[in-house]
């Protein structure tokens, strides 16, 4: 049986864009439930400033954390063959209407 010769860097970096790609999707989702309760009324000022303010920091962590392993964003998303990409390419329209379209 021979022994498989792994580099720890890139088994990192990889495992840190799994990892990373599933919080991404995750905030995400946060974030277009968040605009669809703030379009409802659902939400009072403070806990839209408190949404607002989480997620602005998520987002920033994310950002640092892409960097510390030199993750560009769209690292973070993985091709579904014939689904597409798991994370949609441009943000959430905040008018809940539908996506821009693609260019």
């Amino acid at each position: 049986m021979s022994r498989l010769e792994v580099d720890r860097e890139q088994v990192e970096r990889g495992f840190a864009s799994l990892v990373l790609t599933v919080v991404e999707l995750l905030r995400q989702l946060m974030e277009r439930q968040a605009l669809r309760r703030v379009d409802v009324g659902d939400l009072t000022d403070d806990q839209v400033e408190e949404i607002g303010a989480t997620l602005m920091a998520l987002e920033e962590r994310m950002t640092e954390l892409r960097e510390h392993f030199g993750l560009a964003p769209e690292d973070l998303n993985l091709d579904l063959g014939p689904l597409g990409p798991l994370l949609p390419r441009e943000p959430p329209n905040p008018a809940g209407g539908p996506p821009p379209a693609p260019r």
